[in-house]
């Protein structure tokens, strides 16, 4: 079994392999997790060694290292495209299907991954999965009647409780929203289904599901060296 220190290890490699494919001039797309925390360090170093990008961050905690970090950042709205996006995975299969959202900004992270020309995911080599549905499945649904909607998703057969916070609170996301993390049947065989049914109820607003969006993956090993699929 790997202990946090291997774990750890595959995020770096991962996290610095996906910092130097950015190039000069461009306008990169910060995820959010673990993962994507490494690779803004080495973006910042990159960014002080002369290379020349502007950025935007999917959630505060990105926003935050990034700024101390020194990388230069642009207001999302004046932009309606990114060169490159790079964010992390709770899972991630053979057809490049993604869960996301463990870390609770899924809703912008799939904006940022939509107007980019490529999203690169980051993952350690445990993230990688013959079949979705271990981890929870983080559903952004409104505070408005949560109570039905949670009912509602039990009755379609996707049951999970609302997150809470450290405290012991409703988890908020960053657009003040509240989070189900749904228990999948698994093996999840068919996550374009279970995607449509949970967003046909009204209450509602995305889920962590992330489909035909990601481009090369890097993958981290314990050992320290990556690999790249295309």
């Amino acid at each position: 079994m790997s202990n946090q220190k291997d774990i750890n290890n595959a995020k770096k490699a991962a996290g610095i392999a996906a910092a130097d494919l950015v190039q000069e001039g461009m306008i990169v797309g910060l995820g959010t997790g673990s993962t994507v925390a490494y690779f803004i360090p080495r973006l910042g170093e990159r960014c002080q060694e002369g290379l020349n990008i502007s950025a935007v961050a999917s959630s505060i905690p990105s926003y935050e290292q990034a700024k101390s970090e020194g990388i230069p950042l642009i207001n999302i709205n004046s932009r309606t495209s990114l060169d490159l996006t790079v964010d992390g995975a709770d899972e991630i299969d053979q057809k490049k299907r993604m869960i996301k959202g463990g870390g609770g900004a899924l809703f912008r992270e799939k904006i940022i991954a939509g107007m980019s020309k490529e999203l690169v995911v980051i993952v350690d080599e445990e993230k990688l999965v013959n079949h979705l549905g271990r981890f929870p499945l983080a559903v952004e649904i409104s505070s408005f009647a949560y109570l039905a909607t949670l009912a509602k998703l039990e009755e379609l057969g996707y049951p999970g409780p609302l997150r809470k916070d450290q405290s012991g609170e409703i988890y908020l996301s960053e657009n003040g929203n509240y989070l189900v993390d749904v228990k999948l049947q698994y093996p999840c065989m068919n996550p374009e289904h279970d995607d449509e049914q949970i967003q046909s109820l009204p209450g509602v607003i995305e889920t962590g599901f992330f489909f035909n969006m990601a481009g090369r993956v890097i993958i981290g090993f314990h050992d320290g060296h990556f690999e790249i699929l295309p």
